[in-house]
């Protein structure tokens, strides 16, 4: 029978025409877009009404007629509100325009260096997993004993050291023997390298600063998966498995570490945070030429483009980031593909399905 004309359907009935998962994807990506509005215009406007203006930064010297030039050449000479609505129309469009400082398009220069900043973080999210997962999973069945207990100081001592601190010690040691190079991502000779010669050379000057940032976060991982073998080992299942006579070492590393992985998988959004956070400092000590430096470069010589650019090109990555590791921990943790099976299958209860208004 048809619906009349002018009825609402139910609130829940709506929601339940899209799948779990398309309903998932559809609101994570308005979330990041939003995100990355509102962290590009924030950047923007709070450097644009920040005092000083940026050519006095990197053209010393210029007269008031080159002053008043390049005010209106740059549209520092509008309001403010004039100046977001031009931004705002291009930047919809994927135009944020040109940095004042480099001459060059502001998506050009911050997707080469996001790229950078993308490996250096990726490599440490790596290798933090190839470490700190297997360690936690000895630090939580506590054997052998002494193992465990060197696992577990060692976490606490990286814990408690930074990435700023931890980039300068392996930048002293670098500079001490000379085994790695204290900066830079290429050798200045890298365009007489062939292939595999560039990818050696980017090996080789990455790994100290992936070191740095992987270090805090392998510790952070241990921890999680520690406290997490710690939980299951007491399920009855386990006890049951030992009882049968299974072996403990093959309940450990072929069961228990997969049915733990679910905190570590959820702090894979978090620890965004913590990269690109992280990466700013070492970027810096180590001059890896990434997101983070070319922000402070930025915002120290006044460059409103790029600044917002950079800003949006971190809520991105940070957005982008957080929905993937929410894919991750549904399909590492089967309890939360059950509650989507069974909010598509299940029917609208009466108390949460709205009635339908009467006809007049």
């Amino acid at each position: 029978m048809p619906e009349p004309a002018g009825s609402i359907k139910p609130l829940r009935a709506r929601g339940a025409a899209l799948p779990p998962l398309a309903r998932f994807l559809l609101l994570r990506t308005i979330t990041t877009i939003a995100l990355v509005w509102l962290a590009a215009s924030s950047m923007l406007l709070l450097v644009r009404l920040a005092p000083g203006w940026a050519p006095d930064n990197w053209k010393p010297g210029m007269s008031s007629e080159e002053i008043a030039r390049e005010r209106a050449r740059l549209g520092l000479d509008q309001p403010w509100t004039t100046y977001y609505g031009e931004w705002i129309g291009h930047a919809v469009r994927l135009d944020f325009g040109a940095s004042t400082r480099y001459q060059r398009p502001v998506v050009d220069l911050v997707a080469e260096r996001a790229m950078n900043t993308a490996l250096l973080a990726l490599s440490a999210l790596f290798v933090a997993t190839l470490i700190g997962l297997p360690l936690g999973v000895i630090a939580g069945s506590g054997r052998p004993a002494s193992a465990a207990a060197a696992i577990r100081f060692l976490s606490t001592l990286f814990l408690s050291a930074p990435p700023l601190l931890t980039s300068l010690i392996l930048a002293w040691f670098a500079a001490r023997t000379g085994w790695f190079p204290i900066g830079g991502m290429r050798d200045v000779n890298v365009d007489q390298f062939d292939a595999i010669g560039r990818l050696r050379d980017v090996i080789w000057h990455l790994a100290l600063p992936m070191t740095a940032l992987a270090l805090p976060l392998a510790a952070t991982f241990e921890r999680l998966q520690a406290d997490a073998i710690e939980t299951v080992r007491a399920e009855p299942f386990v006890v049951a498995a030992l009882a049968r006579g299974v072996p403990s070492w093959r309940v450990l590393w072929r069961d228990l570490w997969r049915l733990a992985l679910g905190p570590v998988v959820a702090l894979y959004g978090l620890a965004a945070g913590h990269l690109l956070s992280g990466a700013l400092a070492v970027e810096f000590v180590s001059s890896w030429p990434g997101l983070g430096r070319l922000m402070f470069e930025a915002l120290g010589t006044r460059d409103l483009p790029l600044a917002a650019g950079c800003a949006a090109a971190a809520a991105l990555f940070l957005g982008v980031w957080t929905m993937l590791s929410d894919l991750a921990l549904r399909l590492v943790d089967p309890r939360l593909r059950e509650a989507d099976t069974r909010e598509r299958h299940e029917p609208a209860s009466p108390e949460t399905a709205l009635p339908e208004p009467q006809p007049w």
